[in-house]
């Protein structure tokens, strides 16, 4: 006998007939009814109560239809995710149960499958339908298929099936997520909003018969429902930039991480939140902490950045003004505790509350708000949006941490003013920057625009929660004060954009570790808004653990405010104001 006769009984059904080479096209198009009108026409007459009780007698399989995955898109609906074609492996265990450990090997070599699963699904009896694989790229699917047939282990099919893409790569991935290899959302928006994006699933119910996949009826068919699309607050182009830029940012001072968040400050909606380390979405990293945006789900001790908040409270309130005097001595005691410094050495210092803002002076700051009870501040923090998770439709994101007022010590409550031992995320710092820009009016934050159906109707989300948490005149005070840190005798001058008015407001703080319970190194930061005489955006950019000498937050995180700022001052056509108030008086 030739070797090609022994060869010949392996193959019971010819490749050109095999059931499963006619599988893609029946997924594709639900069903090539002319090329099975005989067999329909054989099945007229047929009670459609009786066809269940025919599939059992058959054999007959019912196998899942996936449902298209929506779409996610930018605020002008360009595309961050979509669903493609794409290819998935079937089995027929009829033909490889024989041979089942060579195919398994095959798969495992090939795109890393479960040997032991392959095995096993190879070997499954009772079935003529078994999936291997899905969501590969056509190419590697097809690749594998004619790899096992060159090694003579039949069996094995290639089927049309859908694949997650994300055109843009790494732009928005901590935000997007990604889909696990069952399609389903794994982190981020593909995981929060599961339920939107993947629509309803339908089922079909075939017999395999001669070497044809042949349809039982109509009835037994159920189409699936696409998903319902997504569209963000985020403007890839800005989100781009602000990622590249942030990159840039984090190498240059050594640092461990960073987020730069952009915002209008007018609504709270998102328009870029970057975060470095990144990843592309398309070839999701194992490592799980980089999954998420750090900007949602990482709180930090903010720093200086956290005196626009104590003085908008203080001046609300009533204790203080702009103007108001302060003696700023060396050293602030502080009884049966370590004394309190600034981040400069001086003498004593003659200041304006405006002139303890622009130098960020940690005693002038504790001074200010002496006194201020315990509780009163912590309800405007509150207001502000500190202490609680933001609802921006994805889960577990941060709340931050602010304590029970009635529990601070007097060490702690003097951290706090100048913003340590309080954490926060930097969406929500970003948001409460937003609120003094928005003449004191707080908004919650966005970052789900509305959705998008299949036919291409936007459905704007709820309108987002409001509340004024200062007056437009305390608001309109801290924005002068916060203007005198771009100016010359502020900490940022560097920062300052040439047409514009600019408010701004530096942080450094001390870093804290939760591994050793301790504080290592620090965060360096950089939050304000533009034009401050009618802002249009809020930029707050944050670096952790830069470790090159002098790294501060003016001129470490300043440069990539000022960057970004300008960006989207240019994209959106934002005019020069033309209008250059004086700065106030620093001090006395």
């Amino acid at each position: 006998m030739s070797r090609r006769s022994q060869r010949e009984p392996r193959r019971t059904i010819p490749r050109a007939t095999g059931p499963f080479r006619l599988w893609s096209a029946f997924c594709a198009v639900a069903f090539l009814l002319s090329l099975f009108a005989a067999r329909l026409v054989q099945l007229q007459g047929v009670d459609e109560n009786d066809y269940a009780a025919m599939a059992r007698a058959t054999g007959a399989q019912t196998i899942t239809l996936e449902a298209p995955r929506a779409p996610i898109y930018d605020r002008f609906g360009v595309k961050l995710a979509e669903t493609v074609d794409a290819a998935k492996l079937i089995a027929d265990p009829t033909f490889t149960s024989g041979h089942a450990t060579e195919i398994a090997a095959v798969l495992h070599r090939r795109f890393g499958a479960d040997y032991l699963d392959m095995v096993s699904s190879l070997r499954k009896p009772g079935t003529r339908y078994v999936e291997l694989a899905r969501h590969l790229s056509p190419k590697v699917a097809s690749a594998t298929v004619t790899r096992l047939n060159h090694l003579g282990l039949a069996g094995v099919y290639t089927a049309h099936d859908t694949l997650r893409v994300y055109p843009a790569g790494d732009v928005a991935a901590s935000l997007l997520g990604f889909v696990k290899q069952d399609g389903t959302g794994a982190t981020g928006i593909e995981h929060g909003l599961e339920p939107t994006l993947a629509g309803t699933d339908g089922s079909a119910t075939y017999q395999v018969e001669n070497g044809q996949i042949l349809p039982l009826a109509t009835s037994t068919v159920t189409q699936p429902r696409e998903g319902t699309g997504v569209r963000l607050t985020i403007d890839e182009d800005l989100q781009f930039l602000a990622q590249r830029r942030l990159a840039k940012a984090v190498r240059g001072a050594a640092a461990d991480s960073g987020v730069a968040v952009v915002m209008d400050p007018r609504t709270s909606q998102v328009l870029a939140l970057a975060d470095y380390p990144s990843y592309n979405a398309n070839e999701p990293p194992a490592q799980k902490r980089l999954w998420n945006s750090a900007g949602l789900y990482a709180a930090y001790e903010p720093g200086s950045v956290q005196k626009v908040l104590t003085f908008s409270a203080l001046i609300n309130g009533g204790y203080v003004t702009p103007s108001t005097r302060v003696v700023v001595p060396p050293i602030l005691a502080v009884p049966g505790d370590k004394p309190i410094h600034d981040y400069f050495y001086h003498g004593t210092l003659h200041l304006t509350t405006a002139g303890v803002v622009a130098l960020s002076s940690n005693i002038g700051t504790v001074r200010s708000a002496a006194a201020m009870p315990n509780r009163e501040l912590y309800g405007y923090l509150r207001q502000f949006g500190l202490g609680s998770a933001p609802d921006i439709g994805l889960p577990g994101v941060s709340a931050g941490t602010l304590g029970d007022p009635g529990t601070w010590s007097p060490r702690t409550r003097d951290t706090i003013d100048f913003g340590q031992s309080i954490s926060m995320t930097a969406l929500q710092m970003a948001t409460a920057i937003s609120t003094v820009a928005n003449g004191g009016e707080y908004v919650a934050p966005s970052l789900i625009a509305g959705s998008v159906s299949s036919g291409g109707q936007f459905t704007p989300a709820p309108a987002p929660e409001r509340h004024r948490v200062v007056s437009r005149s305390t608001a309109s005070a801290v924005t002068q004060m916060m203007r005198t840190v771009v100016g010359p005798d502020g900490t940022a001058s560097q920062v300052a954009i040439d047409g514009y008015q600019v408010a701004g407001k530096t942080g450094t703080a001390e870093r804290a570790v939760s591994s050793c319970t301790c504080y290592q190194g620090k965060t360096v930061s950089f939050a304000g808004f533009a034009p401050a005489d009618n802002p249009r955006f809020v930029v707050y950019v944050v670096i952790q653990n830069p470790r090159v000498a002098g790294a501060g937050g003016g001129g470490t995180a300043g440069p990539v405010w000022h960057d970004l700022m300008i960006s989207a001052l240019q994209k959106y056509g934002v005019p020069p104001t033309g209008k250059h108030e004086p700065f106030l008086p620093t001090t006395w």
